[in-house]
This record gives C-alpha cells, structure tokens and sequence, in this order.
C-alpha cells in the first residue's frame, strides 16, 4: 500500500478497557488511522454515517444497539470493512453471514488482532481491484450502448442496469461473449458478496458483477423482497417463517434453504406474503 492508501477506522466498544486495547494496537499500524471511537450502538450509528470509515472494529454486544443491530441500522451505509470484536464466539457464523472481513474473539494478543488487521487490508485491497475492473467495464459498456434499447437487464462483466418499463421477465448473464438466459421466475434467493451478487436458481449459481440495490430495484416488480441487506428472496418459494423473540428469525424456502431474516424487514415480508399476523 502508498502512504495515500491509509485506511481510516473507527472503534466501537461499550467497555473503556476494550476500546482502549484496540486503539493501543491501532497505534502501531501504518496502514490504519483511527479517526474516531464509540461507546454504544446510537454513537456508532451517527459515527460512521458522519465520517463514512473504510474499516470498522464492531465490538458484539453492547447495551440498547448491538453490534448486528448497528449494521442493521446502518442499511446501505455499512462501510465495506467489518471486523467484529467479541467475547462470544457463538456470534462468529452471523457475523460472517454479514460478510465481516474477520472475527476477533477476546482476549485476543498483538499476533492475532495484527493478523487480523493485515487480512482486512488485503480483503479491501482486492474489493479495490474488483471496482477498478467494474467501473473500466462499465465505461466500455456505455460506449457499446450508444442507441440501444432498455429491453433487458444485464449483469455481469458489464456491471450495467436498465429496468425496462414493464415487469422484469428474465435477465442475461454476461459471460464475455456468453449470455445465460435466466428466467426471473426461476430464481430461488440472491445474496450478496461484497461487489457481486451470486443468483441461486434451482441447482444453478450465478456470480455477477452487481449491487444488491440495484437488483432490489431491478426485481422490485417481481414478486421478490429483501429480508436482509446481504438477501433477496422469491416470495413464492416461502415455506416456512420463524419469528424470534428479540424481532429476529429466519425463512425456509421450498428446497430447506434457511435464511436469515433482518429485525427490520418483517413488515415488508408480512407485506410481500399478504399475511395479516404472524
């Protein structure tokens, strides 16, 4: 990395002590700067909207707002490096399930939390690249598209999106010269994976080049929702709904598939099944 590639970080710790270990470590990194710290989830929030990190060390749980409620709160703002603080190694497959750069279980010593810290560069080092090669993609695309018609979206090497004025019937999946029709109907789930999105139909899996926003938008008319930043589901392919008591809960699909469902996307998947109480 060039002394420009300086990642800015903000830490977020309920515990004076814990804070104060990561931010001792912080300070002998190079490649990291810390530009400001909280004590709870609400500070958190307002924090990382305010000055927009590159790289956040999430401490779990914390009192009111905890850490997955943070990321929750946060929508599309969750800056691109999670890395997850904690004492409870219980949280560690939810926390991947968001795509966190790394897990740091406490009390943890300089080897592992510098590890750590070298992983989550080189991972957004990489995210990085992808966006080079994404937005190089895309201005080529622009040019092919001069006078073409919005009749189809598609995704892949040309990171483009054009959302035809009547509903979404199928989408193409650029392959280089290689277009994968792909019914709309057909798709079971998407998920997200930093700057692509992998498209589950059936047995079929789909890596493209795309932001969950846009396939959100995309699909909007489709009879799909968005149960979690990082989920788009196919409504008809619901089976069954569990309900937690802290608000959380999670869906099964047709095919046993278990997703995770977000504490604030309840209403818009009572809303998208037609049920009135669940």
């Amino acid at each position: 990395m060039a002394a420009t590639d300086v990642l800015r970080a903000v830490v977020v710790d309920d515990e004076p002590n814990a804070r104060e270990v990561v931010l001792t470590l912080l300070a002998s990194s190079k490649w990291v700067r810390v530009i400001g710290e909280a004590s709870n989830g609400a500070e958190a929030v307002d924090l990382i909207r305010r000055e927009k990190p590159d790289l956040v060390f999430l401490d779990v749980q914390m009192p009111d707002l905890d850490g997955f409620g943070v990321i929750e709160a946060l929508g599309d703002e969750v800056p691109r490096g999670i890395v997850f603080v904690t004492a409870h190694d219980e949280h560690a497959i939810r926390a991947f399930d968001l795509h966190a750069l790394d897990y740091v279980l406490k009390p943890f010593g300089r080897p592992r939390f510098e590890a750590a810290v070298s992983r989550a560069i080189e991972r957004l080092q990489a995210l990085d690249a992808l966006s080079l090669q994404r937005t190089l993609a895309s201005m080529a695309d622009d040019r092919r598209a001069v006078g073409e018609a919005a009749a189809e979206l598609y995704l892949g090497d040309s990171a483009r999106v054009e959302v035809p004025p009547t509903r979404l019937r199928r989408i193409g999946v650029r392959n280089g010269s290689k277009i994968t029709v792909v019914d709309i109907d057909a798709i079971d789930w998407v998920e997200a994976s930093g700057d692509y999105a992998r498209i589950h139909t059936g047995k079929a899996r789909h890596l493209v080049l795309q932001r969950m926003h846009a396939l959100e938008q995309a699909l909007d008319d489709g009879g799909f929702v968005r149960i979690h930043r990082s989920i788009i589901v196919n409504v008809a392919r619901i089976r069954e709904l569990h309900r937690e008591p802290d608000g959380g809960g999670s869906i099964v699909l047709s095919d046993g598939v278990q997703l995770r469902v977000a504490r604030g996307r309840w209403e818009a998947l009572q809303e998208a099944l037609e049920i009135r109480d669940f």
